[in-house]
């Protein structure tokens, strides 16, 4: 499933709430600190590692949470005045709002992802909320059984489980993703999950969650599937998945704006 909530929905759901992992997973740390509530997904504040305190904000979310884009489609500075409600602490209490000046990139062409510019500084939002730090976005490839939680601005949950490998090729209806992360199945996220950091022991982003097998569908709207180099389909219903973001630093240069032509800079153009 597309994890961003479309239309009516229930919301009989525990607010600021945990959901657990099995005994086997790591219990990390995680809060709210950073995150951030969309209108219709989740999101976070990040910080690339060479990003300076003067430099504009970002706000990482997923290609689709600004809309269900094409499949080659990218979005590249455009203006924006979203908003964004920034949560602090373990229960996910509400500091105030944050507003976007622009898309500074989006796609849903082999990853999913989303950033908005926002109008203030890392410093002047530190300023205005002196509890507020950004998540460091990670530049290493996550690791298989490494224990992650999977951050909820929109539900105010943490989903707590371990990678549970790495998928070739993720395809659901008109999209393709590559190298996407498997999560065991404790990560039972739903709709209004889009968007959320993986954070892991580090307390660094090294993913960003998407979506999930829900019915047994192969390939389909809310039922992608996994395609290995060799072309064998995989369809585990009930199974949730990530998109890795360790790559994406490379294309963020001075000032915090993308420049797809950067060295070592992967994303499409």
């Amino acid at each position: 499933m597309i994890k961003r909530v479309a239309g009516a929905l229930l919301t009989a759901l525990a607010i600021g709430s945990v959901a657990t992992a099995p005994a086997s997973a790591v219990q990390l740390k995680a809060d709210f600190t950073g995150i951030v509530a969309l209108s219709n997904c989740s999101g976070s504040v990040v910080r690339p590692p060479q990003a300076k305190d003067t430099d504009p904000a970002l706000v990482m979310s997923n290609g689709h949470c600004v809309k269900l884009m094409g499949a080659n489609e990218v979005i590249r500075n455009q203006s924006s005045s979203r908003t964004f409600t920034l949560l602090s602490g373990a229960n996910g209490s509400s500091l105030g709002t944050l507003r976007a000046t622009k898309i500074s990139y989006a796609t849903m062409h082999d990853t999913d992802v989303s950033f908005y510019q926002l109008n203030q500084t890392y410093a002047q939002i530190q300023q205005r909320f002196p509890s507020f730090r950004p998540l460091t976005m990670a530049t290493t490839h996550p690791t298989q059984g490494a224990a992650i939680q999977v951050v909820s601005g929109y539900w105010k949950t943490i989903y707590s489980c371990n990678v549970d490998g790495f998928v070739f090729q993720l395809k659901e209806d008109v999209w393709t993703w590559k190298d996407s992360v498997r999560y065991t199945s404790a990560c039972n996220t739903i709709g209004g999950t889009s968007g959320s950091p993986v954070i892991d022991g580090t307390g660094k982003a090294v993913a960003i969650n998407n979506t999930g097998n829900e019915d047994g569908g192969r390939c389909t709207l809310n039922n992608p599937c996994e395609v290995s180099q060799t072309g064998q389909v995989t369809v585990r219903q009930g199974i949730n998945y990530a998109e890795e973001i360790y790559q994406i630093p490379a294309c963020i240069g001075t000032g915090n704006q993308f420049d797809l032509t950067l060295p070592g800079c992967t994303l499409p153009r």
